[in-house]
């Protein structure tokens, strides 16, 4: 005897060997051995063999139309034994019966299944909507074949054309564009980008890569809102210093400034950071623009900042004003060991914003103790020194001294890449006198029990917290971002906490608020994707210079097995016909090839530099 059985939805035939009240133990066609229930069965019969009798049943089964046994049937339930003898006008064979059970399991926009073997025809209703729904399925199948073959020949369909830039960032499955593009990419091998670059619809690698970070972004536009430029506090007190900045040349948003006074102790050496703080509280609306936005991002020659320009202008540090700021007075004696800390907040007269292309030429007259005659040279001295004395008893540099660090300047379609050795005087100086006003008022808010946002770093994690603990890479008790204000979300947080606290007020923010704690987890993934996307136009950048400067050997040092760092511009990449080399070691390689849209170098190994 043989079985017809529906497994895990599918209908299969099998001869019986042994049977038992409740089960079959059967051998299919193909000789394997399995146990069939008896509540499975829906056929027995003994003729013909189970494999021909199923292979006569799909053939049967083909020649069947649903619409027609559709109409043969009734309303009520059935069992397809009884459609089948009612379809064939006599009593089936276990071929025939086995044919129609086949399609009706087919059809199920025809028939629904009742049960073991039973049907119901779907009500005329319901069934020309699901037709009209399958006819239409089929129509956009077509279409997405039709599009997918144009697009693999280079030929994009306007409607695809018309979506590009979300085909391209955020492709939505259920759009048959994106099908489409979907094909065409796997049957062309090419990527999306690719494909669009050969379709003459992505001319511009460099604003490919810039629509990627607005889109994530500024899904919006990245232009402010409308807003109120907010007043400065001109009753503060004015400071009796002469302050000055040192930034890049590009540096629009100063936030921080010094100033050097040698006093009959000693100095006393000023940090003065700008102070949007005094200008618009929490929840208000420059807060909501800058709570949005979390930090100024930074990218080869453009960055999209935190405030809006005219704030950002009302509040920086700029040549010639007479500025609100958070100032710390820190009094050292005649060795630059610290003697007394103050926290004032007051107007500081700025009178020189000094960038590092001019400058930079101190780092190497300090270490040789020479002079270039420049403005505020004495003072920037003066500063060193203390930056190396503050070093010198964290116990820990303020910065690597082997890291090389690189400035862009992109003006146009060229680009220039200044490198520039970390830990050089004037880096060592602004760097220091960071960390000591950050680290100050860190512990000010701490003693204080003032909620503020820290940096936390320990067994070499780093982390935001809202307690004060120890950052132990730079050997300080806390560190509480402040000296960015304009810039940092987080610093704006911890400045309206220590503005509140050295006035003697009520801080806006304390340990368990969701305003705080939110937006510590929020700058932490925004940050994080601001550096991962200035890192990737960085890249890109290196590669354009690279091009640019028809650059065709490079040397590079080897970071571990076959991945090597370009030497001259920020750039790691992979060399796959580098031999078995210990890391740091130099070798010369020939550029093979560069992708624009794929932001990737190829390099051949030629030599081991010695």
């Amino acid at each position: 005897m043989h079985l017809l059985y529906e497994e895990d939805g599918e209908l299969k035939a099998a001869s019986v060997l042994e049977r038992s009240p409740a089960s079959f133990q059967v051998e299919t066609p193909h000789g394997r051995r399995a146990k069939v229930k008896a509540s499975s069965v829906l056929l027995s019969f003994e003729r013909p063999a189970a494999g021909e009798m199923l292979a006569g049943a799909q053939a049967f089964a083909a020649g069947l139309d649903a619409d027609f046994l559709w109409q043969c049937s009734s309303a009520r339930e059935f069992g397809f034994e009884e459609l089948a003898r009612e379809y064939v006008g006599r009593e089936p064979t276990p071929v025939e019966a086995a044919g129609v059970l086949m399609k009706l399991h087919a059809a199920p926009m025809y028939f629904y299944r009742r049960g073991k073997g039973r049907f119901q025809p779907a009500p005329e209703a319901t069934l020309k909507l699901a037709l009209a729904a399958a006819e239409k399925k089929r129509r956009v199948q077509a279409q997405v074949e039709d599009w997918a073959a144009r697009l693999a020949k280079g030929d994009c369909p306007a409607e695809v054309a018309a979506l590009k830039d979300e085909l391209l960032y955020e492709p939505d499955r259920n759009k048959p564009e994106t099908r489409a593009l979907e094909q065409a990419c796997a049957k062309s091998g090419l990527s999306a980008a690719r494909l669009f670059e050969r379709c003459g619809l992505l001319a511009d690698s460099h604003d490919y890569h810039l629509k990627r970070f607005l889109r994530e972004f500024f899904p919006r536009g990245s232009a402010f809102p409308s807003h109120e430029v907010p007043a400065t506090a001109a009753d503060l007190p004015l400071a009796q210093v002469a302050a000055f900045s040192l930034d890049d040349v590009g540096t629009t948003e100063i936030d921080d400034a010094f100033s050097v006074q040698k006093v009959k102790e000693g100095w006393r050496l000023g940090i003065h950071i700008a102070a949007p703080a005094l200008g618009f509280a929490p929840g208000s609306a420059l807060d909501a623009i800058a709570r949005e936005r979390l930090s100024t991002a930074y990218m080869p020659g453009r960055k999209f900042t935190m405030l809006p320009e005219d704030v950002i202008a009302r509040f920086s540090l700029d040549h010639g004003g007479e500025l609100p700021a958070v100032s710390l007075y820190v009094d050292f004696d005649d060795a630059f060991a610290v003697r007394a800390r103050h926290t004032y907040i007051e107007r500081v007269p700025i009178v020189a914003n000094l960038r590092h292309a001019q400058y930079d030429v101190l780092n190497e007259a300090f270490e040789k103790g020479e002079t270039r005659g420049l403005a505020h040279e004495a003072e920037l001295q003066a500063l060193w020194r203390a930056a190396l004395a503050l070093e010198a008893r964290r116990g820990r540099p303020s910065a690597g001294a082997a890291f090389t660090e690189y400035t862009f300047h992109v003006e146009g379609e060229r680009v220039r890449i200044v490198p520039r050795k970390r830990g050089a005087p004037l880096d060592k100086l602004v760097a220091e006198m960071m960390i000591l006003a950050n680290s100050a008022w860190g512990d000010l808010l701490a003693e204080r029990d003032v909620a503020a946002i820290y940096r936390v770093q320990s067994t070499g994690k780093v982390r935001f917290s809202v307690h004060a603990e120890a950052h132990e890479a730079l050997g300080v008790a806390s560190y509480a971002w402040m000296s960015s204000p304009l810039r940092r979300y987080v610093d704006l947080i911890n400045q309206w906490q220590l503005v509140a606290a050295v006035g003697g007020r009520k801080p806006p923010f304390t340990r368990t608020s969701d305003a705080l704690l939110s937006a510590l987890r929020a700058f932490e993934v925004t940050a994080t994707r601001y550096d991962e996307h200035q890192r990737a136009m960085e890249t890109y950048w290196s590669l354009r210079w690279l091009l640019q400067e028809e650059v065709s050997t490079l040397e590079a040092v080897v970071l571990r097995e076959n991945v090597v760092r370009i030497e001259g511009v920020p750039l790691v990449t992979r060399v796959s016909s580098l031999p078995a080399l210990e890391p740091g070691a130099r070798v010369r390689l020939e550029v093979g090839g560069i992708d624009l849209i794929e932001r990737s170098l190829a390099a051949v190994y030629r030599e081991t530099v010695q």
